[in-house]
């Protein structure tokens, strides 16, 4: 079964690795990565991978990287294609991918995950396990990923995410302002990952929030204002404000993320899942 997770928030989120562009001519390889010598990239011979390996990594894969990299590695929405990337074909077991991974790319846009190293090496597997030429049935991908049960996705939603949304709420009409099932998973899997794209901002979208604790142990909370690596400014409930001046880590000022809890539920999704929830939110024209 091929696993198209786009949405994996989020990106997920571009490994972004240089491509050669260059067609890759017959030969023998001689050394990792490469063709007589001559730089041109081909994906050396590799031992089979472990199956279990394999399917590990294409979840992970799948969740954090489909949408930038493609289903099949070959390149996405804002990802380049990781098939000849010099740094993917001299990879082994993660180990010069991992760091990638880890600290991201900001300047290309890809932002750092916190993954173990056995997933990294999971990863690791799965993007070895594609041939720089021929038809390998990654590329068979299937015609829409809207593959799951929406009646199964509605129950999931109404035991995970309807304390926060609704769909006669601010999910009225989702599917018809979203009509990419693509953007659409993405969406929710990882909110905020796709802004800039064509995807206007939740129509409940507040201006963040932060936690300062005083030297006392009093704590403020408000809408942020304006916070630097010298100052935190918030407006209160009560629309009053307050600002305080940020010296040897005082005081600690605590960013309030309201989508931590889709965050930790990115872990929790079963391949089921995240299939039947993209199914149920497709039925809200």
């Amino acid at each position: 079964m091929i696993r198209v997770h786009v949405f994996g928030v989020v990106a997920i989120v571009s490994l972004s690795i240089g491509v050669f562009a260059a067609q890759q001519p017959p030969g023998r390889a001689e050394g990792p990565g490469r063709i007589g010598g001559s730089g041109i990239g081909a994906y050396p011979a590799r031992p089979p991978a472990e199956p279990a390996a394999l399917e590990r990594g294409r979840a992970v894969y799948g969740t954090n990287c489909t949408f930038c990299h493609g289903a099949d590695t070959r390149g996405g929405d804002g990802g380049p294609s990781l098939l000849r990337s010099s740094l993917v074909l001299d990879d082994k077991q993660g180990e010069l991918i991992g760091p990638v991974i880890l600290a991201g790319r900001p300047d290309r846009g890809m932002p750092k995950f916190a993954l173990t190293a056995e997933q990294i090496a999971d990863i690791a597997t799965f993007l070895h396990s594609f041939r720089v030429a021929g038809y390998d049935s990654s590329r068979n991908q299937p015609a829409t990923i809207v593959v799951g049960n929406a009646a199964a996705g509605q129950q999931y939603f109404a035991s995970k995410c309807a304390s926060c949304h609704s769909p006669t709420g601010d999910l009225r009409g989702l599917a018809t302002r979203i009509d990419n099932p693509r953007m659409l998973q993405q969406l929710w899997l990882m909110p905020g990952s796709v802004q800039g794209r064509g995807v206007p901002p939740p129509s409940n979208s507040t201006p963040p929030r932060a936690r300062v604790t005083l030297a006392s142990g009093e704590t403020i909370e408000g809408e942020v204002e304006r916070l630097d690596n010298f100052s935190v400014a918030l407006r209160k409930a009560d629309g009053t404000r307050a600002s305080w001046r940020i010296a040897d880590g005082r005081p600690r000022v605590e960013i309030l993320d309201p989508l931590r809890p889709h965050r930790e539920l990115l872990r929790a999704y079963a391949d089921a899942d995240i299939h039947n929830v993209t199914a149920y939110l497709a039925t809200l024209k």
